[in-house]
Formats: C-alpha cells, sequence, structure tokens
C-alpha cells in the first residue's frame, strides 16, 4: 500500500556523516547521564511493601495515589489488580519504619478516605529480589541482541548484523539517557518498553536491508550509495503508514492510560521516534561504512539495470 510515491530518489545518504554526528553527540550525552545521575529505579528493582487492597466500589485510583503521597511516601504505584475494586499498591522502604509500619499506616489513611478499604494481604519485597530482578533483565536484553545478531547474520551478511546492533543500542541508550536525564521512575513495564523496542527497530532495518538487497540484484551500475538511497526511498511509504499507526495506538496508551501506562507508552513513543532514525541514517549508514558490496548479496545471477522507479523492471540474467 502507498499513499504517495517519490519519483525521485532522496539522497540520505550524502548527509549520513551530519546524521550519525547528531546521533553520537546524543549517544554521549545519554550515557554521561546514565552514569552521572543513574536511572530512578522502581520497587520491583530497590525493593520496598506491596499491598493488596480491595474496596467495595471501583476504587479511585487518584485518590489513593494523593493520599498515599500525602503520609509523605513517594514514587508509589497504584494500579488495579484483577477488578475494579482491586488494588495493587508498591511502596518505596521507609526509613525509620518497618515493613508493617508502613503498611498500617496506609491502611489507616486509605480507611479514613473510604471505610470499605480491606486489606487483603501485604508483602515485603527485599532488595535481593530487586537484584535478581536486575540481572534477569540484563540477560533478557543480552539474548535478544545476540538472537537479532545470528538472525541478521544468517538472513543477509555480518555487516548488516554489526550495523542493526549498533543502530538499535543506540535506540536503547537514548531511551535510558531520557530516563535518567527526567529521572523518570524505570519500572519491569518500561523494561518491557525497551525489550519491544530492539525487536520493533531492527523489523525497519530489516525492511530496508531486504531491499538494498532487491536493489543490488537488480540494479547493476548504480553505486552503493545509490542503492541504499532507492532503498530508503522506496519504503518511505510504508515507513509512514506503518510506524504513524503504531506511534497513533502508544499515543493513546500515552493519553488516557493513566500513570499506571504512563512511562511505558512515554518509553515506546522514544523508541518509535529514535528508531526510524537509527534504521535510516545510523544502520544503512554504517553497512554503507563497513563496505557492504553487491558480492556480500547476490549469490546468483544478477537483473540488468533498469528504471529505478519501475517495480516490475529488470530481467534475470
Amino acid at each position: 500500500m502507498e499513499f504517495f510515491k517519490i519519483r525521485r530518489d532522496i539522497p540520505f545518504m550524502r548527509n549520513a556523516l551530519i546524521f550519525n554526528l547528531v546521533s553520537f553527540v546524543t549517544f554521549v550525552a545519554a550515557v554521561f547521564f546514565l552514569f552521572s545521575r543513574g536511572l530512578h529505579l522502581s520497587v520491583e528493582f530497590t525493593g520496598g511493601t506491596l499491598m493488596e487492597v480491595s474496596y467495595s466500589q471501583p476504587a479511585n485510583l487518584d485518590n489513593i495515589r494523593s493520599t498515599v503521597a500525602s503520609l509523605g511516601i513517594n514514587d508509589v504505584q497504584v494500579q488495579n489488580f484483577g477488578t475494579a475494586q482491586d488494588v495493587l499498591i508498591r511502596m518505596p522502604v521507609q526509613k525509620g519504619s518497618t515493613s508493617g509500619q508502613q503498611s498500617d499506616k496506609v491502611l489507616s489513611a486509605l480507611k479514613a478516605s473510604d471505610a470499605s478499604a480491606t486489606l487483603r494481604r501485604t508483602e515485603f519485597v527485599g532488595p535481593q529480589v530487586g537484584d535478581e530482578l536486575a540481572a534477569d533483565g540484563l540477560k533478557a536484553l543480552a539474548f535478544v541482541v545476540v538472537g537479532i545478531m545470528i538472525y541478521l547474520a544468517i538472513r543477509f551478511e555480518w555487516k548488516f548484523a554489526v550495523a542493526a546492533i549498533i543502530a538499535n543500542l543506540h535506540d536503547v541508550i537514548i531511551i535510558l539517557g531520557f530516563f535518567a536525564f527526567f529521572q523518570w521512575e524505570f519500572s519491569l513495564p518500561v523494561l518491557a518498553a525497551v525489550l519491544a523496542v530492539l525487536g520493533y527497530s531492527v523489523n525497519e532495518s530489516v525492511v530496508i536491508f531486504d531491499r538494498i538487497r532487491e536493489n543490488f540484484r537488480r540494479y547493476r551500475k548504480m553505486n552503493t550509495e545509490q542503492i541504499i538511497d532507492n532503498a530508503i526511498t522506496s519504503t518511505i511509504s510504508r515507513t509512514i503508514i506503518t510506524h504513524g499507526s503504531t506511534q497513533l495506538m502508544v499515543l493513546s496508551m500515552l493519553v488516557f492510560g493513566g500513570a499506571t501506562l504512563h512511562y511505558f507508552a512515554l518509553a515506546l513513543t522514544i523508541g518509535i521516534l529514535f528508531g526510524i532514525y537509527s534504521s535510516v541514517f545510523v544502520a544503512a549508514a554504517i553497512a554503507m561504512w563497513l563496505g557492504i558490496q553487491r558480492e556480500d548479496l547476490v549469490k546468483g545471477g544478477v537483473k540488468k539495470d533498469a528504471d529505478p522507479n519501475d517495480p516490475n523492471a529488470g530481467a534475470t540474467v
């Protein structure tokens, strides 16, 4: 499906160096903020108190957040659990009070606000559990990266695998840099969003790489830079439709999803925007600088040179 067709190839690679310098500066800034400020980790990673509270009617999550915050407890996560009447509350560890004292104080405040509030259960998540979750998250990230590299190396060529991984890690580090700079809460849903961005971003790279391979087979007289420009230009309509539709869905979660989905949707929004950028200006440019050529991708016969704007042009020889 194409809403529009660009007749002339856009010279993306002509300005690849400038765009990659911008990416490099952004990447370095993200790394700096990660080391200087660090991530504002949620209760799942740092440990804290978990409470499950039940109400006789659908709970007002905003009122519960304000009630708990009025006790001087910050960074509280409040979300529905199972039904609209059941609420899950996660609170960080408070100095000078035990988990039991903290939960009793919160329950008293909730009962003062709504007498139907009933404590179902309370648990303490220790720092050791949080460390295990952080380690498991890093392992998941490493497995995803290795899996993507193996897949791209088998489907295309090692130069594409290296280019795609650099571009994908660029997206991940920039997302983390945003969270470090603004000190947004980094929770398990945000980690899930980061892993989703990895897969989403590599999908766009695969589409462009596949068109590059097809162009190498079809256009024998075009150089590598022209091949890549044509590949990106010819997939722009698909990129706009796909990413535009996805971004609309994510924006709806960001606007209407409430506090529970806010940072999850925010991480996806940043990842989608930078994923488009990195697939076009980072992954393709790095593959070009690594020296991809027709012989790397075309194993069989090639096609005669044809009009790049004619999708049916070219005959096998």
